[in-house]
């Protein structure tokens, strides 16, 4: 017994696994015991965020240098194993393949950071962490109307950069154009209700106009696209029923519901002030008039055909 112990101990193989156990876990250590240490010294969440992906590819990096160092004299015979197996494992996996391809791409391509609005695989959210294979999202809408969270956390496989169209909400631009409508009746001041709407818009969004300029300007430059408007602005079709406004406007892709919200109040309080030269219409029906009904009545006041 005591011979087979001291065979198994003094074996070389035996050796190499114990070694890399044990530096396996010192890695794993060192990296958990800097990412406790980190929120002591970092304290902005984004660079936080950024430094603990780093350190855990660190990680990864040096568990993989390690192996590599044990089993250095192994690794000219396990060529030809490798090259055999390799092709079974890229058939079988190659949808992981396909994520981690889609990983290097997001991050080398500008596709999304975390942190942006994104539309990927048919979800919408923002991206909160993105990981070797997947890209996790929370997400917006759905059962929830507007721009607000919904509570849950999708994960998304990278692999869906390659098959459908992703959809940046604050990428190079971090603004979208967004239209309301307003309809006002005919017979009313067409022209004051122009002037208060552009007023009413300008005052809640104007601010973003500058720096929205500023931005698309980038835009222009770094893409071949044309020097769009970003200030607001009022056009006016006139239909069967009524007048209808509508105004265009940029503004925070975060703050589109609150500020569409805030727009509309402000409309009503102006249009009120008016005193009634300012109307909003409305889908209702009004009766003008009937046709006449002639009843005759034959002798004897019997109706026709008694």
């Amino acid at each position: 017994m005591e011979d087979f112990a001291r065979t198994f101990l003094l074996d070389p193989t035996v050796g190499k696994i114990v070694a890399i156990l044990v530096g396996l876990l010192l890695i794993t250590l060192v990296v958990r015991a800097v990412h406790r240490t980190l929120p002591r010294y970092v304290r902005e969440n984004d660079t936080r965020y950024r430094v603990r992906k780093i350190i855990t590819f660190l990680g990864y990096l040096a568990g993989f240098l390690y192996l590599t160092v044990v089993f250095r004299n192994q690794l000219g015979g396990l060529t030809v194993a490798f090259g055999v197996a390799g092709a079974g494992i890229a058939f079988a996996l190659q949808e992981v393949i396909a994520s981690v391809a889609g990983w290097v791409a997001v991050a080398l391509g500008n596709f999304y950071r975390v942190g942006d609005r994104v539309q990927l695989g048919g979800i919408r959210g923002d991206v909160i962490d993105v990981g070797v294979l997947r890209t996790t999202l929370m997400e917006c809408g759905n059962w929830v109307n507007g721009d607000l969270y919904n509570g849950r956390i999708v994960r998304v496989a990278n692999s869906f950069v390659f098959k459908e169209p992703v959809f940046n909400y604050s990428g190079d631009f971090p603004f979208l154009w967004e239209e309301i409508t307003v309809p006002v009746k005919y017979g009313c001041d067409h022209r004051l209700a122009r002037e208060i709407i552009h007023r009413t818009v300008t005052d809640v969004v104007g601010a973003y106009a500058g720096v929205a300029k500023e931005s698309w300007k980038d835009m222009v430059a770094k893409y071949r696209i044309e020097d769009a408007s970003v200030e607001p602005m009022v056009t006016l079709v006139a239909n069967d029923n009524w007048m209808e406004f509508t105004a265009r406007f940029v503004v925070d892709y975060k703050r589109r519901r609150t500020t569409k919200d805030e727009i509309f109040s402000r409309l009503l309080d102006a249009i009120d002030a008016t005193g009634g030269r300012v109307a909003l219409a409305s889908a209702t029906f009004e009766l003008v008039g009937a046709p006449p009904v002639d009843v005759h009545l034959l002798g004897g006041g019997k109706q026709a055909g008694s």
